[in-house]
């Protein structure tokens, strides 16, 4: 009840003892629950929700392992910065220590991935308690917290009459502050438009903490009004148009190695943008930074700082501006250098796309899904991309054109999101279709959950990138393969041609073995067209692509 009195109208996870009962009940207050075969997949679709709504994602587990479990999901959400809320049950109270069924100290277990954990000591705690882990879930920073349901607890009742007065005296208690958005002075915002009108290569990045805050029309006006380049990153793609003329992504080490100012709007100077530092970037670079957490900017220690809700931010520098506006201009010799990369670069890349390569190769299928994926017009489906030279590749030849279409590994480069993504994405957004492109060793993490996709029937199309495993098979050299069990496979290796594609058929769901262009331009208009779930197997070159996609150095 105190659950969908705070708006909760879906959850996801699996059941077991003690939560089944609470589950049901959910079902029946009209929240839509989806069950998952494991833990870890429905924790990245809670996760990933709470991304794509802006409301914390749900995910209920039973108690010990389940909670286990659930952890990679919770973790994830603090990560990413996205609200979500790990509801576990837990053994009986009075026979904690005893060695209960499944009992764990879970409070002390979800602690150093958790904003805030709590437990309902009593029927009567329920109220507060949930309201507070909604509420600490999206406020400041988002991340994910964590709410322990004993099983005794679980099992006590009160009237309805009673349950519904706990809940409006808890509701009516909610903290303001909890919810509040920090204010940035006016002084801070005088101080970064002044650095933006001195810039000679100023440059805006945005990343998925501005998608969050749904901050694209401000963005855009921003941009378009000032005509400086912007440069997304991975999941800030598609806020602005990746083909919009003042897009940088093609031109990216010129955008970030030679501008001088760079406002960055809800993106974290971390490894996905080199820290900021030489020699990716200048290092006479000056960074504005707009982060919803102080603690980020005093980290990064940038020339400004403002604290607060991206859209609210780039909204004021925007009013700031236009009051005494400015506009480099398509002749600016900054814009002028910027353009005249981003069609160099995709002028080559273009050349490439245009081959079709048979054994597959990784840009010929990019290239084909991405034309089918255009060709759908608006609603944009949300791409999900997993896997290290599919995800790699793919973000060069994938486009996005509009917000918080696509989701990938994200800021821990996690692999076995896909499937809960799709789940999420789907359950989010009924209006689009859901398109993931998968490598095969990503895939393989929650493949399984093709069942959850046809028996909820959501409108999902599962892309396998088949290279018979992870980087692509067997690339040791003769050296290499020795010692007693020199003739067991690769540890990168998988069964070579596997049928993914006949996994979701034992299910119910559409597969198709796909080894030629043509195969695989009749079945994405197939397979779009009937927005049911499929997975198209498509099988590659074992040596195509490169070992540890863009990260090789770190391997």
């Amino acid at each position: 009840m105190c659950l969908a009195r705070a708006g909760v109208d879906k959850m996801f996870g699996v059941v077991g003892i003690p939560v089944t009962s609470l589950a049901n009940r959910a079902v029946a207050l009209g929240i839509r629950f989806v069950a998952f075969h494991n833990e870890q997949s429905a924790g990245y679709a809670a996760s990933a929700y709470g991304y794509l709504t802006g409301r914390p994602g749900i995910l209920l587990t039973v108690s010990g392992p389940g909670c286990v479990h659930g952890l990679a999901g919770l973790s994830n959400a603090g990560v990413n910065a996205w609200p979500m809320v790990l509801i576990s049950g837990s053994c009986d109270q009075k026979d904690f220590g005893r060695g209960d069924f499944q009992e764990l100290d879970q409070i002390a277990a979800v602690e150093p991935f958790s904003k805030y954990s709590v437990k309902a000591t009593d029927i009567t705690k329920i109220p507060t308690v949930v309201f507070e882990v909604l509420d600490r879930a999206g406020s400041g920073r988002p991340g994910g917290c964590y709410l322990d349901l004993p099983t005794d607890v679980l099992h006590q009742s009160v009237a309805d009459s009673e349950a519904q007065k706990l809940i409006d005296e808890a509701e009516n208690s909610r903290k303001k502050e909890l919810i509040a958005k920090p204010l940035v002075k006016n002084s801070e915002i005088e101080k970064a438009v002044a650095l933006l009108r001195k810039a000679e290569r100023p440059l805006i990045v945005f990343g998925k903490g501005a998608a969050y805050a749904r901050a694209e029309n401000a963005l855009k006006k921003l941009v378009e009004s000032t005509g400086i380049p912007f440069l997304p990153t991975p999941m800030g793609k598609g806020l602005l148009s990746d083909t919009h003329e003042l897009a940088a992504t093609a031109a990216r080490s010129l955008a970030i190695g030679k501008c001088d100012v760079a406002l960055v709007v809800g993106a974290r100077l971390n490894w996905l943008l080199h820290f900021g530092e030489p020699p990716k970037w200048s290092k006479d670079v000056k960074f504005i930074l707009v982060d919803i957490d102080k603690d980020e900017i005093e980290l990064r220690k940038p020339s400004v700082g403002l604290v607060g809700d991206a859209k609210d931010v780039v909204e004021r520098i925007y009013e700031e501006i236009k009051d005494e506006p400015f506009c480099l201009g398509k002749s600016h010799p900054w814009v002028e250098a910027i353009a005249k990369k981003v069609k160099e670069n995709v002028s080559k890349m273009e050349v490439q796309l245009a081959k079709d390569v048979v054994p597959f190769n990784y840009t010929t299928p990019l290239r084909i899904i991405r034309d089918a994926i255009l060709g759908l017009g608006s609603p944009a489906p949300i791409l999900v991309s997993e896997g290290a030279n599919t995800m790699d590749v793919g973000r060069a030849v994938l486009v996005q054109t509009e917000p918080r279409t696509r989701l990938d590994a994200g800021t821990w480069g996690t692999m076995g999101v896909g499937l809960g993504y799709c789940i999420a994405a789907a359950v989010a957004s009924p209006d689009r279709l859901v398109v993931a492109v998968e490598g095969d060793s990503g895939f393989g993490f929650s493949a399984m959950e093709v069942e959850t996709l046809v028996r909820y029937q959501l409108p999902v199309v599962v892309i396998v990138f088949n290279n018979g495993g992870v980087y692509g098979g067997d690339r040791r050299s003769p050296e290499e393969i020795t010692g007693p069990h020199k003739d067991d496979p690769a540890p990168t290796s998988f069964v070579p041609g596997a049928g993914y594609h006949v996994l979701t058929e034992a299910f119910g769901g559409k597969g198709y073995l796909i080894q030629t262009p043509d195969e695989l331009k009749s079945a994405l208009a197939e397979s779009f067209s009937a927005r049911k779930p499929a997975v198209l197997n498509v099988i590659l070159d074992p040596y195509a692509g490169s070992e540890s996609g863009r990260l090789q150095h770190k391997n």
